[in-house]
């Protein structure tokens, strides 16, 4: 996004992004960590809440026209405070549970789904067991999605910023592949039609 639309317009996107975040914590029961760039690092006493928390996260303020797609990984588990931050293995995990996550999407392990009992809001579609990086034994991981939604249901993505996109709202849209791509602005249209090898898969 900075390369497409710079830098400033990037950092107030951050901003916007995580003060709306910020917005959603108490009713969830949950306490921001730490910000590192466009990453909140959250900690939540319920496990349920915070699959809630994490949905909303995706669906309502990631879901604006403007907005990069936004990933949600979370786990369950032990870990020890230090002056305001977390540590151990749980954390670990977490972080690479998010890695995983595509745009727009909340993974979590069973861990975190057996803590929330397993709640029947939601949907789950099992991505097996994955093996992360400095972690002993393979985690079992699912995309979690609200009841009734599907994995690709949402706004569009301009396949030049990975910004959503309303179609209504969209400065133009082109066919390449037999697919069918949305643009956010001139720029990204362009680009997209001077070089479509280099996003014609995104």
């Amino acid at each position: 996004m900075t390369e497409a639309h710079g830098d400033e317009q990037a950092a107030d996107l951050v901003a916007d992004f995580l003060r709306d975040l910020r917005a959603l914590l108490p009713a969830h029961r949950a306490q921001e960590i730490k910000a590192i760039g466009d990453a909140m690092m959250v900690r939540a006493a319920d496990a349920r809440l915070a699959i809630e928390l994490g949905l909303k996260a995706v669906h309502e303020v990631g879901a604006h026209h403007g907005f990069p797609g936004v990933r949600v990984g979370m786990h369950t588990g032990p870990a020890v405070e230090r002056d305001g931050d977390w540590f151990g293995a749980a954390v670990n995990v977490a972080a690479r549970v998010a890695d995983i996550a595509g745009g727009g999407e909340v993974v979590a392990t069973d861990s975190t789904l057996d803590a929330a009992g397993r709640p029947e809001e939601v949907e789950l579609r099992a991505r097996g067991r994955h093996v992360l990086r400095n972690v002993a034994e393979p985690v079992a991981i699912f995309t979690v999605l609200r009841a009734g939604r599907r994995a690709a249901e949402g706004l569009p993505i301009d396949p030049v910023c990975r910004m959503a996109v309303d179609p209504a709202r969209a400065v133009g849209t082109l066919v390449h592949g037999g697919t069918e791509f949305h643009f956010c602005s001139l720029a990204c249209a362009r680009s997209f039609a001077d070089h479509p090898e280099r996003y014609g898969s995104a």
